[in-house]
C-alpha cells in the first residue's frame, strides 16, 4: 500500500537520511582512529609492543634473531659463565631475561667481578626498588667503562623490561672488561624492530646489531695498556730483542727436559711448555693426570693454560692479566706478558 507523503514528512525523512550517514561517518572516522597507530605495524609485532606514549621508542628483538643458533650460543656461554662466577652464591641462572632484569643477579655479578660491595638493599621486591638497584648497578658498571668510551648500548628501563638484547650487550661488556675465562662465539649479530609512535602513528624499522666481532678485536680496550702495547706500537724493531731474551730464559730451563722453544706464541700455545716450565722454575714433577701432554681440541689446551696459571698463583705470583683462551689463540702480547712476567719472577732462578 502506497503512502503520500506531506512536504513536512519529506523533509523530516530527508533530515533522518542525513543524520543516518553522519553516523555512519562518524563510525568509519573512529575505526580509523582506533586503527591509526597500527597503519605502519611490522606484524612481527605483538599488540603490547604497539602501546607506547608519544614520540616514545623501544626497541624488540626480531623473532627470526631470537632462534638463531648462534645467538643461542652466545647466551649459553655467557649463563655458564654467570653460574661459574656465582657458584660460591648458590646462584643459578637458567634465562637471561627473566633472571636478570630486577638487578640481583647483576649485583652479586658485578661485586664478584669488582670486589667492592654495592650500598643496595639485597631484596627487592617492588619496581621502585628493583629500578634503584639496577640504578645503582648500572652506575657502578659505567663508571668502570667510561674511562674508555664504551658505548652503553643498555639502561635501567631497557634492563628491567627484559630487553634481551641490551642484557646480552651489558653481559658483554662485563666478560670483555674483566678478561672472563670464555670463549665468546665470533661475528654474532641479531635484528631488532625499533619502534617509534609520532603523531599517533607507528614507525618501525629493522636495525642490524652487532654483538661480537673476532677475538682480537674484543680483547681491546680490555685490558690496561702496558709496556708490550708501546712496544708493539712504537718500537717494533725492539721485539726481537724482547723475544730473544725471554727465548734465552725459558731455553735455560726446559733444556733440562730435551725441549728447546724458537716460537714462543706458537710453542706456549697448547699450554704444555707453560705447565712443565713452572714445575721446572719451582722445583717440582707436574703429575701428567693434571694435564694434557698432547692436547688436541681447543678445550684441552684452554684447560692446560689454565692449569698452569693455578701454578703460577700457587707459587705466590699474581693472576695473569689474560685469558687462557688469548694465550691459546696466538695472542702474541698475551702469551709475552706471561713469560715476561715470568722472568721478572725467576730470571734468577737455576
Amino acid at each position: 500500500k502506497k503512502i503520500k507523503l506531506t512536504p513536512s514528512s519529506l523533509h523530516l525523512c530527508e533530515q533522518l537520511h542525513s543524520k543516518v550517514c553522519l553516523l555512519g561517518d562518524l563510525q568509519e572516522e573512529g575505526k580509523k582512529a582506533i586503527n591509526a597507530p597500527l597503519l605502519h605495524a611490522d606484524p612481527d609485532l605483538l599488540p603490547e609492543d604497539t602501546l607506547l606514549e608519544e614520540n616514545a621508542e623501544r626497541t624488540i628483538l626480531d623473532p627470526t634473531s631470537r632462534e638463531d643458533l648462534n645467538f643461542k650460543d652466545l647466551q649459553k656461554v655467557l649463563i655458564d659463565w654467570i653460574n661459574s662466577e656465582l657458584e660460591e652464591d648458590r646462584i643459578i641462572v637458567k634465562d637471561l631475561e627473566e633472571d636478570l632484569y630486577d638487578g640481583q643477579v647483576l649485583q652479586k655479578l658485578i661485586e664478584k667481578l669488582s670486589g667492592h660491595k654495592l650500598n643496595v638493599a639485597e631484596v627487592t621486591q617492588s619496581e621502585i626498588g628493583q629500578k634503584q638497584k639496577l640504578q645503582t648497578v648500572l652506575e657502578a658498571v659505567n663508571g668502570v667503562l667510561r674511562p674508555l668510551d664504551w658505548n652503553t648500548e643498555w639502561s635501567v628501563d631497557s634492563i628491567h623490561s627484559k630487553n634481551l638484547v641490551s642484557i646480552v650487550y651489558l653481559l658483554l661488556a662485563l666478560a670483555i672488561y674483566y678478561a672472563a675465562p670464555i670463549r665468546l662465539p665470533e661475528h654474532v649479530s641479531v635484528k631488532v624492530i625499533v619502534v617509534k609512535k609520532k603523531e599517533g602513528i607507528l614507525q618501525t624499522a629493522h636495525v642490524t646489531k652487532h654483538l661480537t666481532s673476532t677475538t682480537t678485536e674484543m680483547m681491546i680496550g680490555r685490558s690496561e695498556r702496558d709496556a708490550f702495547d708501546t712496544l708493539l706500537d712504537h718500537a717494533p724493531d725492539k721485539l726481537n730483542v724482547v723475544k730473544t731474551s725471554l727465548i734465552t730464559f725459558v731455553n735455560k730451563h726446559l733444556n733440562k727436559l730435551n725441549l728447546e722453544v724458537t716460537e714462543l706464541e706458537s710453542q706456549f700455545a697448547d699450554g704444555v711448555y707453560l705447565v712443565l716450565l713452572m714445575g721446572l722454575l719451582e722445583n717440582y714433577f707436574v703429575p701428567l693426570y693434571n694435564f694434557y701432554l698432547t692436547p688436541e681440541s681447543f678445550e684441552q689446551k684452554v684447560h692446560n693454560v689454565s692449569f698452569a696459571f693455578e701454578l703460577m698463583q700457587d707459587g705466590g705470583l699474581q693472576k695473569p692479566k689474560v685469558r687462557p683462551e688469548d694465550v691459546v689463540n696466538l695472542n702474541l702480547k698475551s702469551t709475552l706478558r706471561v713469560l715476561y712476567n715470568l722472568f721478572t719472577n725467576y730470571k734468577n732462578s737455576e
